[in-house]
């Protein structure tokens, strides 16, 4: 496993690795470290100042110093805290304390995924384990992940190949037509966000190309321990400014939608120092978690249908369902005119909140509602905080809103809608489809995973079982130090 998962920390050929470090000094590249991404602000002055010139979509080397969660909303300049959004009462109908992290504000596709794109291509780089000059990188996904990794390819000099379904937004695909280096790099799989097998056997099929080499986020550990040691740092700091305003203030849960599992590692860094409880959300329409169940829905970027292999399952407490109905219609309420103005007007909004609620994609909007959930089912109070994220913003399903008026509304979208919206959705979102997690419950959850990773993609029942204990997870820690030496080592030959 430690080769094929991208986990080797030692050189396998120094060749490569003088090569690429050559090629990527000729294109002004340094490559920030695990370390510096967690805390920017220990980035040197000169290479901050060297941002100004550089604009937050350029494909410019410069750009990897903004593959944090510290940059303002402009997008350009550093901040102090995370962008963040708090939900007030007034919107969620609960008193405990909901926080979301902003996606938004990260360079290139703003959406976090391409954090852990960088994550997973950076430590096969500079162990020699990916050639620029002859590899193609591979970025199976549904969506945001496939555009971090084709941005992060176009950086680093090599090719960047994105598999999603063909049902994706229509954002999604015209990114990736602007950045791709050839449109026979953006290979639509069938279906839509349920499908992951079919990604996984597009895959198989590339893979048989030896020049191919996929970065698989649903089983790539730089994915998880991207969000373990600088996504969940960064969640507790935006904590710990909550709690300097209300020091009674206890971290209740972390609360993110399953996808690749990568972000629900940031739950293990706040579980380990905060005791906070870790909620896996998923759509309703395909429970996999929930029921072992199937379907389709439209919650974008959540992919289901399997248990990914870097999900620390046993160590997940709470798994909450959330219908794609409330997502679509909430993305309508809160990106339309009428919608806004019924939110200031007859819901009494600040105008700044509603103008706000945009930085919520569908995965952000499903997020959210699952805290909401989780605040009424423990019957949470104004002492109680959940932190969550928003992956990227509503800008990327515009396109959407068409079809998803007409499947909603029959096309119209008036105050009625509207107040139908925040009746259903909002104020009557109820606690039902939530588990509390027993040994057992995870055991299940853990277990269902065997079906793809041993059955259909050859990881050994030995690799596959070892993670069942948290002492496996804890000791993937290990990796990030000896990886930030080998990127320092690497920058060092570039002379950067």
């Amino acid at each position: 496993m430690t080769q094929q998962l991208g986990l080797l920390t030692e050189i396998v050929d120094a060749a490569v690795v003088a090569r690429t470090a050559a090629r990527l000094g000729a294109r002004g590249v340094r490559l920030p470290s695990f370390a510096e991404l967690a805390r920017p602000h220990g980035i040197p002055q000169a290479r901050r100042t060297a941002l100004a010139a550089v604009g937050p979509d350029d494909a410019d080397p410069r750009n990897l110093d903004r593959v944090h969660w510290y940059n303002a909303q402009d997008r350009r300049t550093l901040t102090d805290l995370p962008c963040h959004l708090e939900l007030p009462e007034a919107l969620t109908g609960v008193k405990a304390r909901i926080v979301v992290l902003l996606g938004a504000p990260f360079p290139m596709i703003t959406a976090h995924k391409v954090l852990a794109a960088y994550a997973c291509l950076v430590p096969r780089l500079v162990t020699g384990q990916f050639d620029p000059a002859v590899h193609r990188a591979v970025w199976p996904s549904t969506g945001n992940y496939c555009r971090g990794g084709v941005a992060i390819s176009r950086i680093l000099g090599c090719r960047g190949v994105a598999v999603l379904p063909e049902n994706m937004s229509r954002e999604r695909f015209a990114w990736l037509e602007h950045w791709v280096s050839d449109p026979a790099d953006i290979v639509r799989t069938p279906g839509s966000e349920s499908n992951v097998k079919e990604i996984y056997d597009t895959c198989a099929a590339l893979e048989k190309d030896p020049d191919n080499v996929i970065f698989n986020q649903f089983c790539e550990f730089g994915n998880y321990l991207a969000h373990r040691t600088i996504t969940g740092p960064a969640a507790a700091h935006v904590f710990d400014h909550v709690k300097a305003g209300h020091p009674a203030a206890n971290l209740f849960a972390f609360v993110a939608a399953t996808g690749s599992a990568g972000t629900l590692a940031a739950g293990d860094h706040l579980k380990h120092h905060f005791g906070a409880r870790i909620a896996a959300v998923e759509a309703l329409g395909c429970p996999t978690l929930l029921y072992n169940g199937f379907g389709e829905h439209n919650i974008q970027g959540i992919g289901d249908k399997h248990v990914p292999l870097i999900h620390n399952a046993m160590n997940t407490d709470v798994v909450v369902g959330i219908d794609d109905r409330a997502t679509d219609t909430l993305d309508l309420l809160f990106n339309t005119e009428i919608g806004q103005q019924y939110l200031i007007e007859r819901r009494g909004l600040a105008t700044a909140l509603v103008d706000a609620l945009p930085n919520l994609g569908l995965s952000g909007l499903c997020n959210s509602l699952a805290a909401i959930k989780i605040a009424k089912h423990f019957e949470l109070g104004p002492d109680d905080v959940i932190l969550t994220m928003a992956t990227d913003g509503a800008d990327l399903y515009a396109s959407q809103r068409p079809a998803m008026l007409q499947r909603h509304f029959d096309g119209r979208f008036d105050a009625v809608a509207a107040g139908e919206t925040w009746g259903r959705h909002m104020a009557g979102l109820g606690t039902d489809h939530l588990i509390e997690l027993d040994h057992w419950a995870r055991s299940r959850i853990f277990n269902l995973g065997y079906f793809t990773w041993v059955e259909q993609q050859g990881v050994s029942l030995e690799d596959f079982t070892k993670r069942r204990h948290q002492a496996f997870w804890d000791t993937l820690l290990t990796l990030v130090p000896a990886w930030d030496a080998l990127i320092t080592e690497f920058n060092q030959r570039t002379a950067r």
